[in-house]
């Protein structure tokens, strides 16, 4: 490990108790093993600071990236799609947010891959902390990333910065659901910037966490349904299994409420209008499916039909 010159003692002193355990290192720009696709960049950070399973860095990466507050059915897509990329052998790196991040992280866990979290504060902290866990699992089996300084609180203005990382040390970014004002639009930017491929899921036209993913498919990100989709645009040998499994109606039981569900977000009343059911009938077989796990019931009284288990 080289010192960078100018670094604050302080900080040196701090970093340097900090690597005395194992699973904690510093990379800097003047090491032989700093990322190429990250020194490539226009801004890559002088200093990494790592928990984790530093040879992850020489793997290729994938991004995956998406809303905070994302529904049911989306974290679902995020986690699925993140499982066959990680199996087909891209390492999944995302943010440590709540919502689509997180569950791209658990997709790549479950993978053979696994998966690079970028935050935007210290490594003694965790930000949220209500992802703590997820974030020992990360340090434990994947690598956990930051260019901040130890004790650097969670600031606005450090996550633009993170986000720049996630798409540098990736060879594409694959965004799922996204209001108009949310950061993966500005990860996108940066990707294509830096000569990234950028892809995008659409989802229903209704959908505000659509607005943002039909702007980038406007823009000119590649519309994927599949992760072979991914796989094929950027030339990926993969012998995962690559098929996005729905909800079957004939696999159970022909379900006429499924279909009139379909894919977007609905409200009782409009179940009830589509399928003219009695209302005790209506209720009974929303909480039937439910329970199996073929819908989701979000704020506001609204259903969203969710993806089978099962790999993209």
């Amino acid at each position: 490990m080289a010192i960078v010159n100018g670094a604050d003692p302080v900080h040196v002193e701090a970093a340097l108790e900090w690597l005395v355990h194992d699973a904690n290192h510093l990379l800097t720009l003047a090491d032989d093993d700093y990322p190429r696709w990250l020194l490539e960049t226009a801004d890559p950070p002088a200093i990494l600071y790592m928990k984790g399973r530093r040879e992850l860095l020489r793997q290729t990466c994938f991004a995956v990236v998406g809303s905070r507050n994302a529904t049911p059915g989306g974290r679902q897509i995020a986690e699925s799609f993140s499982r066959a990329l990680s199996d087909g052998g891209l390492t999944i790196v995302s943010g440590l947010a709540t919502g689509i991040d997180a569950a791209a992280h658990q997709g790549g866990l479950e993978g053979a891959a696994s998966t690079i979290a970028v935050v935007g504060t210290g490594l003694d902290l965790v930000y949220p902390a209500r992802n703590k866990a997820l974030a020992r699992e990360i340090a434990e089996r994947g690598l956990i990333v930051s260019e901040f300084a130890l004790g650097t609180p969670a600031l606005a203005a450090n996550f633009p910065r993170r986000n720049r990382i996630i798409s540098g040390l990736a060879r594409g970014v694959l965004v799922v659901e996204a209001a108009l004002a949310s950061g993966s639009l500005i990860t996108a930017r940066q990707a294509g910037e830096q000569g990234r491929e950028v892809f995008a899921i659409p989802g229903s036209i209704h959908s505000p966490l659509s607005k943002g993913t039909h702007l980038l498919i406007k823009q000119g990100a590649k519309l994927v349904d599949d992760a072979a989709d991914i796989f094929n645009e950027l030339g990926w040998m993969s012998e995962a299994p690559l098929r996005l499994q729905i909800p079957d109606g004939e696999q159970h039981g022909g379900s006429r409420l499924l279909e009139a569900i379909g894919y977007e977000m609905v409200t009782f009343d409009e179940l009830s209008a589509r399928t003219a059911m009695p209302a005790d009938t209506l209720i009974g077989q929303l909480v039937e499916l439910e329970l199996r796990g073929d819908i989701a019931q979000l704020p506001g009284g609204r259903y969203q039909r969710l993806a089978a288990s099962g790999p993209v």
